[in-house]
C-alpha cells in the first residue's frame, strides 16, 4: 500500500477553510464558555448553601453527560418547544456550556487554593464579597487556573469536530466532504490530523507565553 497525497492537493483550500471555522468556532466557545464557566465557578464558593448546591448540581450534569447529547438535545431537541436554532449557532451553545462546566470546576480550584488570610485581610479592609472576589482573590485565582484553563481551550479545538455531526462545515466535515470526493480515506484523514495538530500546538505554545508573561507580573 502506498500514499498518495497528491490526490487531495486539489482540496487542501477547503480543509484549510474547514480548518478556519474550527478555530473561529472554537474561540468563540472558549470565550462564553470562559465568561459563564467563571460565574458557575464564583457560585459554587458563594457563602450561600442552596447557590452552591445548583452550581454543583450544574456542573455535575454537564461534566457527566457526552457533548454530542447536549448538542442533539438544542439542536434536535429545543425546537420541538419552540426554540429554532441554525446550526452553527446551537453548536456554539454546546461547545459553550459543556466547556463552561469543566471551566467552573477549574475557578472553584482556582479560588480555593488562594490562602485563606487573604480573604481576611479584605474584611479587615472593609471590602464586600463582592469587591473582594473582583479585586484580591480572583487576579490571584486566574494566575493558578490559566494551565488548566488552556487545556480546556485545546480540548475545545479537538471536541469542535462533533460539529460535523450537525452538518457544520469545520475542519472535520471538510474532511469527509474531500474523502467522498477522492475516496483517499487514509491521505485524507492524516493530512486532517495534521491540521488538527498544528492548531492545538500553536494553542499550546501561545498559551504558555501568556502563562509565563502572567507569572511574571
Amino acid at each position: 500500500m502506498s500514499l498518495d497525497f497528491s490526490v487531495i492537493s486539489p482540496y487542501i483550500p477547503m480543509i484549510l477553510t474547514g480548518a478556519w471555522f474550527t478555530v473561529k468556532a472554537s474561540l468563540c466557545s472558549v470565550a462564553l464558555g470562559s465568561l459563564f464557566g467563571l460565574l458557575v465557578g464564583a457560585l459554587r464558593v458563594l457563602p450561600i448553601a442552596p447557590i452552591r448546591w445548583i452550581a454543583a448540581a450544574y456542573i455535575y450534569v454537564i461534566r457527566g453527560t457526552p457533548l454530542l447529547i447536549q448538542l442533539f438535545l438544542i439542536y434536535f431537541g429545543l425546537p420541538s418547544l419552540g426554540i429554532n436554532l441554525n446550526a452553527f449557532t446551537a453548536g456554539i451553545i454546546g461547545l459553550s456550556i459543556n466547556s463552561s462546566g469543566y471551566v467552573g470546576e477549574i475557578v472553584r480550584g482556582g479560588i480555593e487554593a488562594v490562602p485563606k488570610g487573604q480573604w481576611e485581610a479584605s474584611r479587615v479592609l472593609g471590602l464586600s464579597y463582592v469587591q473582594s472576589m473582583r479585586n484580591i482573590i480572583l487576579p490571584q485565582a486566574i494566575r493558578n487556573m490559566l494551565p488548566a484553563i488552556g487545556n480546556e481551550f485545546v480540548t475545545l479545538i479537538k471536541e469542535s469536530s462533533l460539529l460535523s455531526t450537525l452538518a457544520i462545515t469545520e475542519l472535520t466535515m471538510a474532511g469527509q466532504q474531500v474523502r467522498s470526493v477522492t475516496y483517499a480515506s487514509f491521505e485524507t484523514f492524516i493530512a486532517v490530523g495534521l491540521v488538527y495538530l498544528c492548531l492545538t500546538s500553536s494553542t499550546s505554545l501561545a498559551l504558555q507565553l501568556i502563562e509565563r508573561r502572567w507569572q511574571t507580573r
